[in-house]
């Protein structure tokens, strides 16, 4: 059963100009996320479809980032390239009042936006 749908675009040229700033990096993405994003060509498309992809969770969740940190939420990749959502133990105890177990993700690219999608499945 579906127990939240969140997403979220995100500009590219917007993120980019936030990437001149290393403060911004570090504030926003996690460590891994940080080596992601630098080892990528597309630094500021890759940024915006992980910033996208932590504002459709919380979306989701019905939280916003008032009560979590957007360093709460980490985007990683599966064997296969696919992102997936690697989320502490105050998103997965928000998760679990949502009355969810899993959370899903889909990112995706077009131009100067980067769009992503959360689903929450529970029982």
């Amino acid at each position: 059963m579906i127990c939240g749908l969140g997403c979220d675009l995100c500009g590219v040229r917007r993120m980019e100009e936030y990437l001149q700033k290393e403060r911004f990096l570090t504030r926003y993405f996690t460590e891994d996320e940080q080596a992601y994003i630098r080892a990528r060509a597309a630094r500021g498309q890759t940024a915006a479809g992980i910033f996208a992809a932590k504002e459709a969770l919380v979306k989701a969740l019905g939280t916003g980032f008032g009560a979590l940190s957007v360093r709460d939420v980490e985007i990683a990749h599966d064997e296969h390239g696919a992102p997936c959502y690697v989320l502490s133990e105050r998103v997965l105890l928000a998760l679990h009042q949502r009355g969810a177990q899993r959370a899903f993700l889909s990112i995706s690219h077009d131009g100067d936006y980067a769009m992503a999608t959360a689903v929450l499945e529970g029982e």
